[in-house]
């Protein structure tokens, strides 16, 4: 459906969107050559339906300047737009993010989320799975274009014994490999959310530790933090920064109950129990750690934004997902005071970090 509407709406757009569409199309043909020649028969289907899930999207595009022409355009679709061209100029003249022809066209998916993706843990272990790609390296989730493909490949790996988890995603990284689009699966988000949101995705083009989604996320989530404080700094009223804060220390005590709870699970898996036992012991720190988020919310004043997260079945699949995101920060918050906020400099001392291996970087986080 969406590679029929681009088609259409492709020739009136110029020769320069063609010229776009075109390099897409080489580059995703590459890919998708340079994977088949690497894998097995098992995971061609796995390529594929990546390889067309994001030729749909870039082929759909529109360009967000053209959109902003047209004096029939939703008033509150207006503000948006106008607003993403605003934070493109601040993230590449502040934040020295490669902006590039990033973010300057809007996508419609017509779905929920543009990606799904599942996570998988042994049933006995907080350490996630990892799966490889040509590219990207090894990574702890496998993406899908389709809930259904997702929810399948998360049924079968659960005959593995394996836990798994599924959640939606609303916005990606294709790493500088081609210009991403606003989507709009994320362009109902408050104008603060959309801000951190494109910042992250933008980070992501600044350094890539191939394999290691723990140092990739929590970079990126560093640089989303900062850009956002100088972004609000500039541009938002006082009750803004205060609703900001408000939902970052909530946030990071989300973050905290999750990471207490990860070390009750860890040292369950380490201990003698057999597997019964371990497995009861398992549910109770579950039901356990669903009994401390509901006292969290207490303190919260009843603020709901994390109970559609608690309804899941809190596995170690599920609970691997956050320490991803956060586990390094204050690592790289460090990296950045340790040179006055400078961001060139920080970025050029993250680039060195992800040239380490492992052991060493090990040891400078600790």
């Amino acid at each position: 459906m969406q590679r029929g509407h681009a088609m259409q709406w492709l020739p009136s757009m110029g020769n320069a969107m063609n010229a776009r569409w075109s390099s897409h199309a080489a580059k995703a043909g590459l890919f998708l050559v340079l994977s088949l020649a690497l894998i097995s028969c098992e995971t061609v289907g796995y390529y594929t339906q990546a390889a067309r899930g994001h030729l749909a999207i870039v082929t759909s595009g529109q360009s967000i300047d053209q959109l902003l022409a047209n004096r029939d355009l939703d008033s509150s679709m207006r503000a948006k737009l106008e607003l993403v061209n605003q934070l493109r100029e601040f993230a590449n003249s502040e934040l020295l993010l490669p902006v590039g022809n990033n973010y300057d066209s809007y996508v419609d998916v017509g779905r929920e989320h543009v990606v799904w993706n599942v996570f998988a843990a042994p049933e006995f272990s907080v350490s996630a799975v990892n799966w490889c790609y040509p590219i990207a390296g090894c990574v702890a989730y496998r993406g899908y274009f389709s809930e259904a493909g997702a929810l399948d490949f998360a049924q079968q790996t659960a005959l593995d014994g394996l836990d798994v988890y599924t959640g939606g995603v609303d916005a990606y990284s294709t790493l500088g490999w081609f210009d991403d689009s606003l989507l709009s699966t994320v362009i109902a988000r408050s104008d603060y959310q959309l801000a951190g949101l494109i910042f992250h995705e933008l980070a992501h083009q600044v350094v890539y530790r191939a394999g290691d989604t723990t140092f990739n996320e929590s970079f990126a989530s560093t640089v989303e933090r900062e850009g956002l404080r100088r972004w609000l700094a500039l541009y938002g009223d006082p009750e803004l920064l205060l609703r900001v804060d408000l939902d970052r220390e909530r946030q990071n005590q989300f973050v905290s109950l999750v990471a207490d709870s990860q070390e009750k699970f860890s040292e369950l898996y380490e201990s003698e129990l057999s597997k019964g036992k371990m497995r009861l012991e398992k549910s109770i720190l579950q039901e356990g750690l669903r009994e401390d988020y509901v006292s969290l919310k207490i303190s919260w004043e009843g603020y709901a934004g994390y109970d559609s997260w608690f309804s899941k079945s809190l596995n170690n699949a599920q609970l691997s997902t956050v320490s991803a995101y956060n586990d390094l920060v204050p690592f790289f918050n460090d990296e950045l005071n340790a040179v006055a906020g400078d961001l060139e400099s920080f970025y050029r001392r993250v680039e060195a970090l992800s040239k380490l291996d492992a052991a060493e970087l090990a040891l400078l986080a600790e």
